[in-house]
Formats: structure tokens, sequence, C-alpha cells
């Protein structure tokens, strides 16, 4: 990749909804001779691969037949579980989804709650690829109507981290197609209403 070239962008946003679930995406829009071989399940394996590395193995997915689980390391627990990925391909967009269906970070009483896309979608010039995180229950907002503290809470905690690990996530891929000098600024975006985390 050209030093010279200008920077992609990675659009974000992370809300809290009227039900008090989160809702976070971010994407990159990718140049179409950078997109060969990149899917939904492109992404999701390179995801599993960049959670264990960012977190120095803090964090260890686990998939097989049953469902995905993002183990906390030297633990029985597992702080998200997911049924098996489920691929779907629809005119220009593919996805790549998770259902939430346990895990310690998720409210008891909504595990049957929320969703984990890996997206691609075919643009006239290239190819969005995106994570969506949708009507997700965090334990640490407590329920539906979570106090200032706990909202504040999470948004500086587990908010913020999945920010960060989605960020970089879309960065190491795109460093890995374009070359390791390739870069990208976030900028805000706005698909849902909602309050800010």
């Amino acid at each position: 990749m050209d030093a010279n070239s200008e920077p992609g962008e990675i659009a974000c946003q992370q809300v809290l909804l009227d039900d008090s679930s989160v809702f976070s995406v971010q994407w990159l829009e990718l140049p179409r001779h950078l997109t060969d071989g990149v899917t939904p399940r492109f992404l999701f394996d390179r995801y599993l691969e960049h959670l264990r590395r960012f977190t120095f193995g803090l964090v260890r997915p686990g998939c097989d037949s049953e469902g995905v689980r993002f183990r906390l390391a030297g633990t029985p627990w597992n702080l998200l579980e997911f049924n098996a990925p489920v691929e779907q391909h629809q005119d220009s967009r593919r996805t790549c989804t998770m259902e939430i269906c346990g895990g310690f970070l998720v409210q008891r009483d909504m595990c049957h709650r929320g969703r984990l896309q890996f997206i691609t979608e075919e643009l006239p010039e290239g190819v969005r690829i995106e994570l969506q995180l949708s009507e997700f229950c965090p334990l640490l907002l407590g329920s539906a109507q979570p106090s200032f503290f706990r909202r504040q809470i999470y948004r500086l905690t587990q908010a913020a981290i999945h920010k960060v690990v989605t960020v970089r996530f879309l960065l190491r891929v795109y460093r890995e197609l374009a070359g390791p000098q390739a870069c990208a600024r976030v900028v805000p975006t706005k698909v849902r209403e909602g309050r800010p985390t």
C-alpha cells in the first residue's frame, strides 16, 4: 500500500436503546482489489483469533458444533455464549450471525436476546465489512431501567472495551489485506437513535 494513500475510515456508533439494550456497529469500506476471499466467515475466524491475541489469552474463544464461547482463562466462566453461527446471503449482503444464549456478562433473564453479526456488503467500488452487536442486555446495566451509576460504569468499562476491540479488529484486517502501513481513523456515524455509550 502506498504510504501516501488516504487513511481508511472506521465508522462507529454505540448506543443504549429505549429498552436499555445495546446497539453497536463498526464498519470499514475496502476497495475491491483488497476483498478477494473476504467473507463473513473470514471475519468470524479472524475475530476469534484477534480476541485471543488482543486480550493476551485472557479471553479464550472456543467453537464447536454446539456453539461459540468466550471463556475467561483459568476459570469455568463463559463471559458470553452463542449458538452456532448461521450464514445467510441476500442480494449484495452476506452475514454470519451468532445469537447470544448465555454468559456471565448477560442479564440472566435476557439470555434469549442479542446477536453478534459479521457482515459483508457489496458496494459500487468495493466491499463494506461490518460488525454489529444488537439487542444485547449487559449484566452491568442490571435491568431495563438502569440507574445513572450503572450506565456510567457500563460506558466506562464494557462499552469502551468492546469499541476498542472491534475498532482494532477492523484495523488488523485492513492491515492484513492492504499492508502493515495501512491506517484508519475512527469517525462517528448514526444508524440508530439512542443514548450514546
